[in-house]
C-alpha cells in the first residue's frame, strides 16, 4: 500500500455549521487516506466533546477547545500524520491561531447555507436553537465567522458525498509535490 502515496502529511481542517457535511466529508476522506496506507488520525469535534463533555459553549470556551485540539492536530502533523479535523470552529482568531501552529495547514470550508444545514438537522438542533431551548448556538444565536482565505470551500447544497470528498482528493493532488 505504501506505493499509493502521494501526498504530503497536512492537517485538514474541516469547518462549517452544524448540519453541512464536514464529519460525513472529513470521515470518508480519513478512510481513504488510511486504505491508501497513510498514519492518519481523524479529530472530530462531536467525538472530542463526548471525551470531555464538560467544554462549554462561550466564545472563550470554544476558542481554548480549538486551540487545545489545534495543538494537537500540529503535534501530529509534525511526527508524519495526516490529521483531518472537523470541527465547527466558529472563529477566525481561533482557526488561525491553529493554522500557525501547523507546519502544514489546509482549511476547507464546507460552505452549505443555514437554510440547508437546518433542513437535514436529524438531531433537531437548529428547531430546540429557534425555541430558545439551546443557547449559544452557532449561525442562530452565536456567530460564524466565514473564513476569510480558506484553501478550499466546498457546498454540498446540490454535491453527493463522493463529489464532495472527490475535490479534496483533487486538491490534495494538485498541491502534492
Amino acid at each position: 500500500m505504501a506505493s499509493e502515496k502521494r501526498f504530503k502529511p497536512t492537517v485538514l481542517w474541516f469547518t462549517g455549521l452544524s448540519g453541512s457535511g464536514k464529519s460525513t466529508i472529513s470521515e470518508r476522506v480519513f478512510e481513504i487516506l488510511k486504505q491508501q496506507g497513510y498514519e492518519v488520525e481523524h479529530l472530530d469535534g462531536d467525538v472530542i466533546r463526548d471525551i470531555f463533555p464538560k467544554t462549554g459553549f462561550s466564545r472563550e470556551e470554544r476558542t481554548d477547545h480549538i486551540k487545545r485540539v489545534g495543538y494537537l492536530a500540529s503535534r501530529l502533523q509534525t511526527h508524519g500524520v495526516f490529521v483531518i479535523g472537523s470541527f465547527i470552529s466558529p472563529y477566525q482568531d481561533a482557526r488561525d491561531f491553529v493554522r500557525n501552529l501547523c507546519d502544514d495547514f489546509t482549511e476547507i470550508y464546507i460552505s452549505t447555507p443555514l437554510e440547508e444545514c437546518e433542513r437535514r438537522d436529524v438531531k433537531g438542533l437548529y428547531a430546540k436553537a429557534r425555541k430558545g431551548e439551546i443557547t449559544q448556538f452557532t449561525g442562530i444565536d452565536d456567530p460564524y465567522e466565514v473564513p476569510e482565505d480558506p484553501e478550499l470551500t466546498i457546498d454540498t447544497t446540490n454535491k453527493s458525498v463522493e463529489e464532495a470528498v472527490q475535490e479534496v482528493l483533487d486538491f490534495l493532488s494538485s498541491t502534492s509535490k
